[in-house]
């Protein structure tokens, strides 16, 4: 017989903020929320003292600050919290080679057949804990279970600064109290729909029988089922190849003038395009994405979304490239009204070392020199220290929380 998977979640507790206020000792016990303060600005995390208000990520600058009126916006650096992270997935590794990140504050470990040299897992997660505290003077919560979606609840309910294990033997009898959202997949509208077929907890769903379970939701109320007796039989991928990179900001104020938006448009596509080379990878296909000001409907979703792509003749890692594209495909839009949100993304991604020649090698070979020399610069003085034509920093409206690959802290 196999023994049992023994999966650790490990999950940074309120981990932008809580650096914030490691390294500013001012903010320390005050409400804190890293993101943008302006009025179109969105809080990409909160502190504990926050969360107690009711402010949360994702919730517009201009609510949180109704909700909390001695909130503290600090803009936050995606750099300093990639370093901070560099140095914690550092400690996960030396419990086990098989860690899969989530983002830069979570991640998943594997933690089978590692008792013989760590001793069983409650331990392991008592040290790993230990040792971030120590060494970073910060706090994780870990949930400790047999299968992936159990550890990441049961972390989720150790909360703040905790510890959670769910033996083998009583998953079921875990998962059974608990709302259909705490699912994997079920979001807001799911959650709903499940609500109307009379499935409020997940031992609603479980208990019953297949056949008038698959008559009201079909083949997905039977994977929901199976997901609810602790069927999740996915792994721990210590890596997955990325399928796309892409860069987006939302405007302090809508755009309509072509030049502004076009001036993004490169800052974008140079972004992508130096992650593309830091990762020896090329695109076939340049997305632009475009979210127009008008509103359609209530929520951040509320706003009609244009996508639009093009495949390229070869695959490129080229900034020039993806920028002309890009501004192709937005010169064939004839946009009545202005743009609120853009973005610029590469997909059908392919390795630069495959060794096919370029369609024109001496002015690829120019190319490629021009874009060494953009990336030696980058990486020592930092992404904005120089820009190509019209290039400009596109501002967001709140800080990005994306573990983007290509990405190196200084």
């Amino acid at each position: 017989m196999h023994a049992p998977r023994v999966v650790l979640h490990a999950d940074m507790d309120a981990f932008y903020a809580s650096i914030e206020q490691r390294d500013h000792p001012e903010l320390r016990g005050r409400p804190v929320a890293v993101g943008g303060d302006g009025r179109r600005g969105v809080v990409s995390a909160a502190s504990y003292e926050a969360r107690r208000f009711g402010v949360h990520s994702a919730m517009s600058s201009v609510e949180a600050r109704r909700r909390c009126p001695e909130l503290v916006f600090v803009r936050g650096s995606m750099r300093r919290y990639a370093a901070e992270s560099k140095r914690i997935f550092a400690i996960f590794g030396r419990f086990t080679p098989v860690v899969q990140g989530l983002s830069l504050d979570e991640a998943f470990l594997d933690l089978t057949g590692t008792e013989r040299l760590w001793g069983p897992a409650r331990g392991v997660g008592l040290e790993l804990r230990r040792a971030v505290r120590e060494e970073t003077d910060l706090a994780v919560s870990v949930g400790i279970a047999p299968v992936k979606m159990v550890a990441k609840i049961a972390s989720d309910l150790a909360k703040p600064d905790g510890l959670l294990e769910v033996a083998p033997g009583t998953v079921a009898g875990f998962l059974e109290p608990l709302p259909v959202r705490r699912i994997w997949g079920v979001g807001p509208v799911a959650e709903q729909r499940l609500h109307a077929a009379g499935f409020a907890t997940i031992g609603d769903l479980v208990r019953c029988d297949a056949a008038p379970l698959e008559a009201r939701l079909g083949a997905w109320g039977l994977a929901l089922a199976r997901l609810g007796r602790g069927g999740d039989l996915s792994e721990v991928e210590p890596y997955r190849d990325a399928v796309s990179y892409s860069e987006e900001n939302t405007f302090g104020d809508d755009v309509s003038a072509r030049e502004v938006l076009e001036a993004a448009l490169i800052t974008h596509a140079e972004s992508v395009a130096r992650r593309l080379r830091r990762d020896r990878l090329r695109a076939r296909t340049v997305v632009l994405k475009l979210k127009l000001a008008r509103r359609a409907a209530p929520g951040p979703r509320g706003y009609p979304l244009l996508t639009r792509r093009a495949t390229l003749p070869e695959p490129s890692d080229d900034g020039a490239v993806l920028s002309r594209v890009a501004t192709q495909l937005l010169s064939r839009e004839a946009l009545r009204e202005p743009v609120r949100l853009l973005g610029v993304g590469a997909t059908q991604l392919v390795s630069a070392d495959t060794g096919q020649l370029a369609l024109f090698p001496p002015r690829g070979d120019r190319r490629a020199r021009l874009n060494r020399a953009l990336d030696t610069i980058a990486n020592r003085f930092g992404a904005g220290a120089i820009a190509r034509g019209d290039a400009s920093r596109a501002a967001r409206a709140g800080l990005s929380l994306q573990q983007k690959r290509g990405d190196e802290p200084r």
